[in-house]
């Protein structure tokens, strides 16, 4: 089993604890970072506070023209519309600064929204363009097409994050995610299962053995990261037990300290109770 982290600080990935480190070189505020050498480089696509500011219009509406933003009820922040040919250009630049420093490459964010957007003017007469009948399939391949895009810039590992819902169809009808179609592209999805305390483990279990029988469907490996910030410490290694008995690497995001004390401690319970014998 691999245990990763994952990090904005670039010397935390110097860690040797962690044997894989991912590195958020755009994250949903919008700044970009350098790409380190030593890490797998995360880009935030479709959501970005900074760009959904300085220009509103790059937010997708739903049919009554409610901008997908942090302001509104559910939404942790700004959207931005995954039609936009001019802003996925810049992603794809963001891409090519990463590959030169390391192959392989994460992808964030990717998606729609929810299942209403986007109803801007500018999406409704690309898709009446587009020959597509069904706007959920027309919103699916908006989404294919850009990560088959990006699989041809990166000469390693791709990896894409996904929302954690299992079940046949909801990322589809959500987030415009046809996983059928993406594993083609992808190398490995990550799925984080986040809490603030996980006190409790059942509904983890459940999502990562659930995930472990897409994936297996889907011929591809999957990762589940955890959150780390501020979690208790013995909790955070139940909740990493137990994901690690599914999946094929557990991430521990955004606290490498908490992580690495998790870490010492499952090495030190691993090699607690072992026999080397008698001196005699």
């Amino acid at each position: 089993m691999e245990h990763g982290v994952v990090t904005r600080n670039p010397d935390e990935l110097e860690w040797p604890e962690f044997d894989s480190c991912f590195y958020e070189v755009k994250s949903v505020a919008g700044k970009p970072s350098d790409p380190e050498p030593n890490a797998i480089n995360m880009v935030s696509c479709f959501a970005d506070n900074a760009a959904a500011t300085g220009n509103p219009d790059l937010v997708p509406e739903d049919d009554e023209g409610r901008r997908a933003t942090r302001e509104r009820e559910y939404f942790d922040w700004d959207y931005i519309d995954p039609s936009l040919a001019d802003y996925k250009r810049g992603l794809l630049d963001i891409v090519e600064d990463c590959v030169a420093v390391n192959g392989d490459v994460r992808l964030d964010d990717v998606g729609w929204p929810r299942g209403e957007y986007c109803h801007c003017d500018r999406c409704d007469a690309a898709f009446a363009e587009s020959g597509f009948e069904d706007r959920g399939a027309w919103r699916a391949a908006i989404i294919t097409e850009f990560v088959a895009t990006v699989r041809e810039h990166v000469p390693g590992d791709l990896y894409l994050t996904v929302y954690p819902d299992p079940y046949p169809g909801h990322l589809y009808e959500r987030s415009g995610l046809d996983l059928e179609a993406l594993a083609e592209y992808v190398d490995e999805f990550v799925v984080p299962i986040y809490d603030m305390a996980y006190s409790t483990t059942y509904w983890l279990e459940i999502l990562a053995s659930a995930w472990a029988d897409r994936c297996e469907e889907l011929g591809l490996p999957f990762t589940v990261e955890l959150y780390a910030v501020n979690v208790d410490l013995d909790n955070l290694l139940k909740a990493a037990t137990v994901a690690g008995e599914y999946s094929d690497r557990v991430l521990f995001g955004y606290d490498a300290s908490q992580a690495r004390a998790a870490l010492r401690r499952l090495d030190a319970e691993s090699r607690s109770g072992v026999d080397h014998g008698s001196r005699d």
